[in-house]
């Protein structure tokens, strides 16, 4: 029997270890079919990091990029040339989502578009009868995230969210040790995430390209406020709300995803949160420097729990990227991936308050270092992904990461910016779905 720890390897090492024969293939309905693909938004994060796994993959899996849809011109032009020539494709455009749909010419599709699209176009996908792997994060207000989880689980169709952590060996490792019980109770997580890099997230040259006539303003803004043509709105987006909430929606919601992932929470119990624009003064109005803390535990039992910090900076990279859980007895460094002793409670210690010592075994987690950078390229984590959601479009059973962790991970981003724009203690209500500050639903 193959075990997903197996499966991930296999993905890995090579693309011809397949892990999936043909006669089972056959057992599936439609098994034999090609698989028809679409891009939906021809970005950054498209060209760097799904075409090379897609392309590896694409002829034993039996799937085809055929469609491509974009709302500027310029992408449109970029985009097809790419794909037909990395893919071997012939790549049909389309100007808006409507228009792809509406040719009935895809089964799936990448969504990479704007944060605050995400969970609008995977509404649309879903709705028109495709899978997705959609992008994180995956809402960036609670009215998108209740209306993206309703329609995709109407719809039953196969939805994975980008957070690839979550088909990582050394991560799989990580989930056993903590729910096998052997690592203790979490007391403490330390998340960080620091760059300096003055060009993250700006595109000078290309917003001086950008004419209102080469896009759909109206149709880029979805569900937000109207407002004048702006090209940094357009191409600069994650450092403006509401289009992006930028260090929660980016990453922290790969960081926070790990943290319900292991401990099976759904969400955070409440969250402050401080931070502002300390370095680049360039007219954005998402932060560059940000600390959130959380905290977690049983929703029906304060009791008990644990807290969770983030910090993240765009001033100084020191420290780097950082995921450290604590327990009584040790810690677990994913940074590392290594589970030790560190930290935790000695034999001297123990036996002057008359309790039992409590220290880990020293264990590295197999599995690759997740990669940071802005583009993850073909690294493995992220080949490994999307190797899941291929063949959970042919299986049809859940992906690693589906709608509902999306629907999770967006509510602590989304409880972080409410934090850190209303200075207010943020909670959640279970039962309206609400993300609380100051009792109240928390708007752009």
């Amino acid at each position: 029997m193959t075990t997903r720890r197996d499966f991930i390897i296999k993905s890995v090492l090579a693309t011809a270890a397949t892990g999936f024969s043909a006669k089972s293939y056959g057992k599936i309905i439609g098994a034999n079919d090609r698989v028809r693909v679409g891009c939906v938004g021809f970005s950054d994060r498209h060209r760097a990091s799904h075409v090379g796994p897609f392309k590896a993959m694409q002829k034993e899996m039996n799937f085809e990029m055929v469609a491509l849809s974009d709302l500027w011109n310029r992408r449109r032009e970029e985009g097809k040339a790419f794909l037909d020539k990395q893919l071997g494709s012939d790549v049909k455009v389309f100007r808006n989502n409507e228009e792809l749909y509406s040719s009935k010419m895809v089964d799936a599709v990448f969504i990479s578009t704007a944060d605050f699209q995400h969970a609008l176009h995977t509404i649309e996908a879903v709705k028109a009868g495709c899978d997705t792997y959609t992008e994180k994060p995956l809402a960036e207000t609670m009215e998108d995230n209740r209306a993206v989880l309703k329609a995709v689980k109407a719809s039953g169709k196969i939805v994975q969210i980008g957070s690839q952590r979550r088909s990582g060996e050394n991560y799989f490792a990580a989930e056993d040790f903590i729910k096998s019980g052997k690592f203790g109770p979490i007391v403490m997580v330390e998340l960080m995430w620091n760059v300096n890099q003055p060009g993250r997230w700006r595109r000078p040259e290309l917003t001086k390209d950008l004419k209102e006539s080469d896009v759909d303003w109206k149709r880029y803004l979805m569900n937000r406020p109207m407002v004048p043509f702006d090209p940094r709105k357009y191409l600069e987006y994650r450092l403006f709300w509401p289009y992006s909430s930028g260090i929660p929606g980016q990453w922290m919601s790969h960081q926070i995803d790990t943290v319900h992932w292991f401990s099976g929470l759904p969400h955070p119990r409440s969250v402050v949160a401080n931070g502002g624009i300390y370095q680049w003064k360039d007219g954005r109005t998402n932060a560059d420097t940000l600390t959130v803390v959380f905290d977690y535990g049983p929703l029906n039992d304060k009791s008990t729990g644990f807290q969770v910090q983030f910090t993240s900076r765009f001033s100084n990279a020191a420290g780097d990227t950082k995921e450290l859980y604590y327990s009584n007895g040790g810690m677990i460094n994913l940074d590392t991936n290594e589970i030790s002793a560190t930290g935790g409670l000695r034999e001297r210690e123990a036996k002057a308050m008359g309790l039992q010592p409590n220290l880990l075994p020293t264990v590295k987690l197999e599995g690759a270092k997740v990669e940071a950078g802005a583009n993850t390229g073909g690294d493995p984590l992220t080949f490994a992904h999307i190797r899941n959601w291929m063949e959970c479009v042919r299986s049809r059973k859940t992906p690693h990461a589906p709608i509902e962790a999306g629907y999770s991970h967006s509510i602590a981003t989304i409880m972080s910016n409410a934090a850190y724009r209303t200075g207010l203690k943020v909670t959640f209500d279970e039962k309206t779905q609400e993300v609380l500050a100051g009792g109240k639903p928390f708007k752009y």
